[in-house]
């Protein structure tokens, strides 16, 4: 066998590879290949297909949050495997080597998951409302093996305006460690770097460019050491992320239809799903519309498509075509032109907003926020005053950051869609050549992974 490790580098697409060398050798190395993602392009999506080579309507994970029938709620960001359906590959190579040993450094959905060691982001939600910075790991004793030379793990890097290079920097160093020490056969890190100046200021502004070579950089001496080990390095991305600028409020729109119900509680209003005819729960650039009755459905569809920045809206047939037929799914899935990404703001007024929306509060909003990258700049000394609520948690006081705009024209990149353009498409090296092609499905990564750790499995995708 051959040990195997997979650089998740979010947002890498061939572009970006120009100013990337180190990761760029790989493909000289061995070979360089389009991947072909699936609908949606997003991270929970396409990881679960990564690892199942199953398409969402297979394993589930319809985007990266969904409403939840059962419970009347939308909710993001889950992070229990158990979510996911379809055999995983550390199931599928144990059938062949009952001792295959796999550690996952961030990927999502880890919680859960039957593999030996697990490192995920996971706060310390304090009884007060205080929210502090650490990690979950598998098995319990390395947390502290890895806290104790890394430190804590930075979580306001990971996500938010101070998104950047710490928190990718604190992954590499867990994934060297868990390699080096654990010995493990599959090795999954998750990248994050790159999710952040693509959407914040563009693919191709000086900014992101300036972070991809950050990147680079930090990446050369790990890379090098697993191929020094012995190890079959692949690096690919989920998706690349394509210029964007022009938000859709498709939640407004179907509340100003009438479909759309809202509940009041001290003066700021809050989605209700359980009497909404109709609501969408945005991700990027993809949207899913839950309707409550099929009476409704086609009224709704003319609604949403006849909406400036929507290219189409997909019924049953359409997401059946792409592999997006589940009962998790909306009614309809709308797609976002390619310059058009979608917000989920459903007031009318910002004054009616819930506090969250002002917040990185990932958990809370129902619809992903991009916004959150984002210094609100209507708040005079933003980020000074960041500071000083900060320091009034340090002191145990409870406080209430408003640091994200309402006006999320700032937001520059996006993804979701199938590409239109491969340069922002994602791409997949390999330091081994003997499997060169020039594309591969993201449904048929798993059966390369294990391939390339040379175990011969029955039931995986050729």
């Amino acid at each position: 066998m051959t040990r195997v490790v997979v650089l998740d580098i979010v947002g890498l697409t061939p572009k970006l590879l120009k100013h990337m060398p180190a990761v760029a050798a790989l493909g000289d190395r061995g070979f360089k290949a389009r991947l072909d993602t699936v609908l949606p392009a997003v991270t929970c999506t396409v990881q679960s297909t990564l690892l199942t080579g199953e398409p969402p309507s297979t394993h589930g994970a319809v985007a990266n949050g969904w409403y939840f029938r059962d419970l009347g709620e939308v909710f993001l960001w889950r992070q229990h495997n158990a979510l996911v359906g379809g055999e995983k590959i550390w199931s599928t190579a144990r059938k062949a080597n009952p001792d295959y040993k796999v550690a996952n450094i961030c990927w999502w959905y880890a919680m859960g998951a039957d593999v030996d060691w697990t490192v995920t982001p996971r706060p310390v939600y304090y009884s007060d409302g205080r929210k502090e910075p650490d990690c979950y790991t598998w098995p319990p004793s390395l947390h502290d093996e890895l806290t104790d030379r890394l430190g804590p793990f930075p979580l306001f890097t990971y996500w938010g305006p101070n998104a950047g290079m710490p928190s990718t920097q604190w992954i590499l160093g867990a994934a060297r460690q868990v390699f080096d020490e654990k010995q493990p056969d599959l090795t999954l890190v998750y990248i994050p770097q790159m999710d952040y100046e693509p959407q914040r200021t563009g693919p191709d502004s000086p900014e992101t460019i300036r972070a991809a070579r950050q990147l680079d950089d930090a990446l050369r001496p790990l890379i090098d050491h697993f191929l020094r080990e012995g190890a079959t390095v692949v690096a690919l991305s989920e998706y690349g992320i394509a210029p964007a600028s022009r938000p859709v409020d498709i939640n407004r729109a179907l509340r100003r239809a009438g479909l759309l119900e809202v509940y009041t509680q001290d003066g700021m209003e809050y989605l209700d799903p359980w009497t909404s005819r109709a609501f969408a729960v945005a991700d990027h650039q993809i949207a899913h519309v839950y309707v409550r009755d099929p009476a409704d459905t086609e009224a709704v569809a003319k609604t949403v498509a006849e909406l400036d920045g929507v290219e189409r809206v997909l019924d049953a047939d359409g997401k059946a075509a792409h592999g997006l037929d589940h009962e998790r799914s909306g009614e309809l899935v709308a797609l976002a032109d390619p310059d058009a990404w979608f917000t989920y703001y459903y007031w009318l007024d910002d004054d009616r907003a819930p506090d969250f929306a002002r917040q990185v509060e990932i958990h809370r909003k129902p619809g992903y926020d991009p916004a959150e990258l984002l210094y609100d700049d209507t708040v005079p000394a933003v980020k000074l005053r960041a500071v000083g609520q900060v320091a009034r948690k340090k002191l145990g006081f409870r406080y209430r950051l408003k640091t994200v705009p309402l006006d999320p024209s700032g937001i520059r990149g996006s993804h979701g869609r199938l590409p239109a353009d491969p340069d922002h498409g994602p791409v997949l090296l390999c330091s081994e050549p003997d499997r060169a092609r020039q594309a591969y499905a993201a449904t048929e990564v798993k059966s390369l992974l294990l391939g390339l750790a040379g175990l011969h499995t029955e039931g995986t995708r050729k």
